[in-house]
This record gives structure tokens, C-alpha cells and sequence, in this order.
């Protein structure tokens, strides 16, 4: 078997545990809670296949959607962003680069590397929570869930880059 399939397949499972078990448990101030899985969309390297990206990302959003009890908004809210992610790498590497270019901190740089997660982390939070209230009545508590989550996400994501760039 492909060593990149198992790192995938260690991480698929790892994320999944770690929000199902620990991170769905953190509301801090009531609404923010960290989204941590949408890391794996965002890690995808430049010639992954996109037939390949969806389905990592559907089952990933599967089998949180089955620990969470949010039927479909994980899988939803992670397939749309895999689907943008090659779309949205693109600015943002450069031109003479291979296909094989792993998005990480060390190819990308710090101010690449952030703006990129940031979009994806942005538009991942806001479909996950537009799709779980399904409703604007509330509209308030919504912005308050998806600006608190995208900062905890956000921050998280670059504490691991940060560990795994050293």
C-alpha cells in the first residue's frame, strides 16, 4: 500500500476521533466549538486527484456526521470545501512549482499558508453552521457561531502547522 494513503487514512482517523471525542465537547462562551477536520481538506497537495479529495472528504464528513448526530452537515459542509480546495490552492502557489506540492507552512510559506486556510476554514464553518440551524431567525447567535469557530479552528490549524514545520 502507498505510504501517502496510510498518513491519509492515520489522519482521517485520528481527526475524526479527536473532534468526536474531544473537540464537540468545547463551547467555549457558548458558541464557539473547533472544527478541526476541514485541516485534512486543506493539507491535499496540488496533484491529488479530485475524484480522490471528494471522496476522502465525504467519508471523513460521513463519519462525523454519524458520532456528532448531525445528519449531513459535516459530509456537506466537507465535500463543498474539498470540492473548492484545488480551485483555491492555485493563487496561491507558485507559478514553477511541481504537481506533487504539499500545501504545509514550509511550501507555502506563513502569509500563503494562512490566507489559504482561512478561506477554506471560513467557508467550511459557515456551510456547517448555515446547514445545521437551517434558519436565520437566530441570525446573531449564527454569526457569533461561525466568527468564535473559525477563530478556534483558525488557531488550532496553525499550532499544528507551527509543530509540524519544526
Amino acid at each position: 500500500m502507498n505510504t501517502e494513503i496510510l498518513k491519509r487514512l492515520l489522519a482521517f482517523v485520528l481527526l475524526c476521533l479527536v473532534q468526536a471525542l474531544i473537540l464537540n465537547r468545547i463551547r467555549l462562551f457558548g458558541f464557539a466549538t473547533p472544527l478541526l477536520p476541514v485541516y485534512f481538506v486543506i493539507t491535499f497537495h496540488r496533484g491529488y486527484p479530485k475524484w480522490a479529495i471528494l471522496t476522502w472528504s465525504f467519508l471523513l464528513g460521513l463519519c462525523l456526521d454519524s458520532f456528532s448526530n448531525t445528519p449531513g452537515v459535516a459530509a456537506a459542509s466537507m465535500t463543498l470545501v474539498a470540492l473548492l480546495q484545488p480551485y483555491l490552492l492555485e493563487p496561491f502557489v507558485p507559478r514553477d512549482s511541481t504537481d506533487d506540492l504539499k500545501v504545509s507552512v514550509r511550501s507555502l510559506g506563513w502569509g500563503k499558508f494562512a490566507s489559504l486556510s482561512f478561506l477554506l476554514i471560513v467557508i467550511y464553518v459557515a456551510v456547517f453552521f448555515t446547514l445545521e440551524a437551517f434558519s436565520f431567525y437566530n441570525w446573531q447567535q449564527w454569526l457569533m457561531c461561525i466568527g468564535g469557530s473559525t477563530a478556534m479552528t483558525y488557531l488550532f490549524i496553525l499550532v499544528i502547522e507551527n509543530l509540524r514545520s519544526k
